[in-house]
This record gives C-alpha cells, structure tokens and sequence, in this order.
C-alpha cells in the first residue's frame, strides 16, 4: 500500500476497542480528561494506527502490553454469525467502509483462524453475487441499488471492474458481429 493510498488512511482512522494493560501517567485525554491518567483495566476506542502500535508494544521491547486489543464491533461474534447464515444479506457498508482491510489488519494483530475462514468464504459468495449484478445491469435497476450501498469498498471497485468488462465484451462481440474491425 502507498502512504497516499486514501483507502489505508481511512481503514487505519477505524476505531478499535481496547483495554490498557497498565496505568500510563498524563494520558487521560484520551478518555476526554486532561491532566488525568488512564488506569489499568481502562477501556477505549482508538485508531487502528495508534492501537497497532500499542498492541505491539511488548515485541519492541517492553515488559509487558501497553494494551490488549478487542474485535471491533464490525467483526464480532454476532457478525460473525450473521455472515456464517447468509453473508450476502449483510450490509458490510454500514459496519465499516473497508470491511475486508479491516479485517485483514486485525488478523495481522489478533489469531481468529475461525475469523480468516468466515472473511474467505464471505467474500468468495459476495463476489459471485457481485459478478451476477455487474453483467446483469437490469438486475441493480430493479433493486434500486440496494444492493450498491451495503458493498464495502473493495466490493465496489470489484462491481466496477466487473461491470466494465462485461461492458467492453459486450462492445466487442457487437463491433465482431457487425463486420467493424
């Protein structure tokens, strides 16, 4: 990824929940209090980029995790569920514009192998779905585009794709069949 790559910038703006291992003196205001300091035990959402970094902490060096990080909302058990019965009902839109590289960064930090299996084979039954509405334009018509809004953004530069090609093809085998060369 490029670090103008406005797609990782924005998955790395996601907020991740996270728990602070230790007391960690002036940085209260992460919490909304100044001049405080955030306690063990302290439950926050933070950044992706800045969690990351804590997360990892320990590996650089230090005794112990500065923190210890959760699943986010948008992949918790309950979606996780929601995706295992029917991942094609599922508005990933909604629970975070970059669902999939959200996902991948926190299997980067986190070891849900269940998690890796639910994320593949969501995408690989999206991705069916998705390629059926892109060479099927009349199919997003009638749906009113529902189907557009709850498709996270690599989903939707994969319909993009999709759709063009179908188009280009469709171009060619008119300008084939019509004598044009």
């Amino acid at each position: 990824m490029s670090y103008y790559d406005i797609d990782a910038i924005l998955t790395d703006a996601q907020k991740v929940p996270c728990t602070f291992e230790i007391t960690i003196p002036g940085l209260g205001y992460l919490e909304g209090n100044s001049n405080i300091d955030i306690k063990q035990g302290t439950r926050v959402e933070l950044p992706l980029w800045l969690a990351e970094m804590l997360g990892v902490s320990q590996r650089l060096g230090t005794e112990q995790n500065v923190i210890s990080l959760d699943l986010p909302p948008a992949l918790a058990p309950r979606v996780q569920n929601a995706l295992k019965a029917n991942p094609c009902t599922v508005d990933l839109r909604s629970l975070a514009s970059h669902y999939y590289s959200l996902g991948e960064r926190i299997l980067g930090l986190l070891e849900e192998d269940e998690l890796v299996d639910i994320l593949s084979e969501t995408f690989k039954k999206r991705a069916a779905e998705i390629a059926d509405h892109a060479h099927n334009p009349q199919g997003v018509i009638s749906s009113g585009g529902e189907f557009l809004k709850g498709l996270d953004e690599n989903e939707r530069q994969l319909f993009k794709t999709a759709h063009e090609s179908a188009k280009a093809i469709r171009a060619f085998l008119s300008d084939r069949s019509s004598g044009k060369k």
